[in-house]
């Protein structure tokens, strides 16, 4: 792919400084720029690079003031931690749009539904009943069991295994090894000790927009539905265990876990290594720190929590002042 800087600003509503045909023809990192590439400013820790960087295009935030020449043209953006965001997808969506058709190598059932202009890749496999919509790019090596249904431009890469009954939405993202609908962790324990497992019946249901990360599991729900909301983000390896609900445009970072029947609201962001109690609800805005553990319900809005179990932000840093300096006196 092959962009002009006059482009790239049009793209983004930005304004070019310095020469608006300089081309670019791929995205690289400020500080290992070459000449064609396209990278960006927003951390002021990598400004020093902007100076010596060999990128052709640099974008850059409307409030950044350069303090010595730039040699590279200038694209001033709002956000240029968004805008870059937007150029990789523009780049990525053209690399992957020629993709068309069905491998011979697929094995897809007769009664399902191949939408116009989706991809289905080689060793594939597309269960009974199950509709591919339209444009939605199947990778070599997916598992899509009976009854499922994938929306238009979802794009799920090799190696992911969406059990049947599930539904993705459109403009959703899963990558390599994800697995969608497995069984929830149910079992009743019987008089001799042992453990009888309790049938899962439900489904998953992802929305619109949702991006899942690479080894990242979702258990389908033991009654109803296990819910990811639109426009959620799971990072690499989360387990997210049986008739959870997850709102919308909440962010949950690596090797977190939530157990079952948790509902989590909307707009929350969850750091890594956090783990997440059963029958417990989380109010939309909440922030968790890295290792946090969630012991019970989090009523109220906007909170900021750390520690294990959880609490105040600011009353765990207060306290972990005191309790580092416990050993000096002993």
């Amino acid at each position: 792919m092959e962009l002009r800087a006059s482009e790239i600003a049009t793209h983004l509503n930005g304004t070019v400084v310095g020469d608006p045909n300089t081309v670019v023809r791929t995205i690289s990192r400020i500080e290992y720029g070459k000449e064609g590439s396209l990278c960006f400013l927003a951390n002021p820790k990598y400004e020093s690079h902007i100076y010596t960087t060999k990128a052709s295009v640099v974008l850059v935030n409307k409030s950044f003031v350069p303090s010595a020449p730039v040699v590279a043209t200038m694209v001033q953006v709002d956000n240029a931690y968004e805008s870059i965001a937007l150029m990789l997808d523009l780049f990525n969506s053209a690399k992957e749009s020629s993709r068309r058709g069905r491998s011979w190598r697929a094995s897809v059932a007769w009664s399902a539904k191949l939408r116009k202009g989706s991809y289905v890749g080689p060793g594939a496999y597309i269960g009974k009943r199950t509709i591919v919509g339209k444009g939605a790019q199947i990778s070599s090596q997916v598992f899509l069991g009976n009854d499922v249904s994938v929306g238009e431009n979802t794009v799920i890469f090799s190696g992911a295994r969406i059990y049947s009954g599930c539904k993705i939405g459109s403009n959703c993202i899963i990558h390599s090894n994800a697995v969608i609908g497995a069984d929830g962790f149910g079992f009743a324990p019987s008089s001799d000790g042992s453990y009888k497992k309790i049938p899962q019946t439900g489904n998953v249901i992802i929305e619109d927009n949702v991006e899942i990360g690479a080894g990242t599991t979702i258990d389908r729900a033991t009654m109803g539905s296990t819910l990811i909301r639109r426009g959620v983000k799971l990072d690499n390896l989360i387990q997210i265990g049986h008739n959870v609900e997850i709102g919308e445009n909440t962010v949950i970072a690596a090797l977190a876990g939530v157990a079952g029947s948790a509902k989590i609201g909307k707009n929350c962001q969850i750091g890594g290594q956090v783990g997440i109690a059963g029958h417990i609800s989380i109010a939309d805005n909440t922030k968790i720190g890295a290792q946090a553990g969630i012991m019970s319900t989090i009523k109220r809005e906007g909170e900021v929590l750390l520690g294990s179990p959880a609490i105040d932000a600011k009353e765990y840093l207060r306290a972990y002042t005191v309790f580092k300096k416990l050993h000096k006196n002993q």
